[in-house]
């Protein structure tokens, strides 16, 4: 992927993402611990940026806390470093889809919607933070997981189109200037190659983009495990270049 700074600040740092992922950010290690989901406490709003993850019912999976709290950590050093956002870094947020608490964020994560199953309230709730102007990001699923994502997705937006994107869309170009978006798998499936879905606004692809979906990818594990040597280096640049991308929109539109 070629990319493109605009910002000076990010001109400034010698080899950018790839000097940052070698000085090995301290892993967080596993969310799940014996078994459990160790949650740490919410950040104090104070109006700074705050990564935000929804939880759902499990149905006898951790997906919705995946990757946690590694990925948030990673990935807040990075945008600090890149952007001049100033996130909350050593903190991130957690909250349930029907949490009125939600509507004080712009931006929330969704992890493993392939297990995602909303009850009535929980589909009511993402709906109206989503026609308020929330951003959504949906990631880690492939394959045989699209048609319940589909399906949960019908509950929260009955009329909604899904659109597939292309690299022309200003998701892409929002912070860095992708030239193609070739290139990721989902980690556990070298042969599903990441497609690139959203919902629009209205569904009118001149309007905002409320939903990004990344299927077939799973951009969280590469940022969790970007200072462990896990993953082709290429790989992960990738999946932060994205992350940026997302974030700069969402806090943009």
């Amino acid at each position: 992927m070629t990319l493109r700074h605009p910002r000076s600040r990010a001109l400034r740092r010698t080899g950018v993402i790839t000097a940052l992922l070698l000085a090995a950010l301290a892993s967080y290690g596993w969310a799940q611990r014996g078994g459990r989901i160790y949650v740490e406490p919410n950040a104090e709003y104070d109006g700074r940026f705050t990564f935000v993850r929804l939880q759902y019912t499990n149905y006898g999976r951790g997906g919705w806390a995946f990757d946690y709290p590694a990925m948030e950590r990673n990935f807040m050093t990075i945008l600090t470093d890149l952007t001049t956002i100033h996130p909350h870094v050593r903190e991130s947020n957690i909250h349930t889809m029907d949490d009125p608490a939600l509507a004080r964020y712009p931006i929330a994560y969704l992890s493993e919607p392939g297990y995602w199953l909303p009850n009535a309230r929980e589909a009511e709730g993402l709906r109206t933070w989503l026609k308020k102007g929330g951003f959504l990001i949906v990631d880690d699923f492939l394959l045989n997981q699209w048609d319940n994502f589909e399906r949960s997705m019908r509950l929260v937006l009955p009329d909604a189109r899904i659109d597939r994107l292309d690299v022309s869309h200003p998701i892409f170009h929002s912070f860095f200037s992708l030239t193609t978006l070739d290139g990721l798998h989902h980690p556990g499936t070298p042969s599903a190659r990441a497609v690139y879905l959203g919902i629009h606004e209205d569904n009118d692809p001149r309007k905002r983009l409320m939903v990004i979906i990344n299927y077939n990818n799973d951009i969280g594990d590469y940022m969790e495990w970007s200072g462990e040597g896990w993953y082709p280096i290429n790989f992960t640049n990738d999946a932060y270049k994205l992350a940026t991308n997302y974030i700069v929109y969402g806090l943009s539109r």
